[in-house]
């Protein structure tokens, strides 16, 4: 299952997953919010909470996040991955460098800290960018 985190900043969106995570979970709730909000914004933030009662996911809305990822590679400002499950953080760690935005990977006792940076302003480079 997927929900939507809420209070999250404009420009951020956050969803925790639990149990067993299928593609229906990602046509049904995360594929539609993240479209509506890229409708209305260039660049968003994403957190994503996969919490100590997630069991996995199926091929299917494994092959749903790789699809979306490509539709969107390079509109994403920051990526926040929350959790503990030990695969998941290898393949983040490894494949963390394909990723086209700030990516920072977190355990789930961090989920605090997770939320905060996800809506802290980019720091301004010496040229006055983002």
């Amino acid at each position: 299952m997927i929900e939507q985190i809420q209070g999250l900043p404009a420009g951020a969106l956050g969803f925790r997953a639990s149990g067993q995570v299928t593609a229906t979970d990602y046509s049904r709730v995360l594929v539609p919010d993240i479209e509506a909000a890229f409708a209305i914004n260039r660049k968003l933030r994403l957190l994503y909470h996969i919490g100590p009662e997630f069991t996995g996911f199926d091929a299917g809305a494994m092959w749903e996040d790789a699809q979306l990822g490509l539709r969107h590679f390079s509109g994403w400002d920051r990526v926040a991955l929350v959790t503990d499950v030990h695969w998941l953080r290898v393949t983040a760690t490894a494949m963390g460098f394909a990723v086209p935005a700030e990516f920072k990977l977190f355990s789930n006792a961090q989920l605090d800290e997770a939320m905060a940076w996800i809506g802290e302003p980019r720091p301004v480079d010496d040229d006055g960018n983002k």
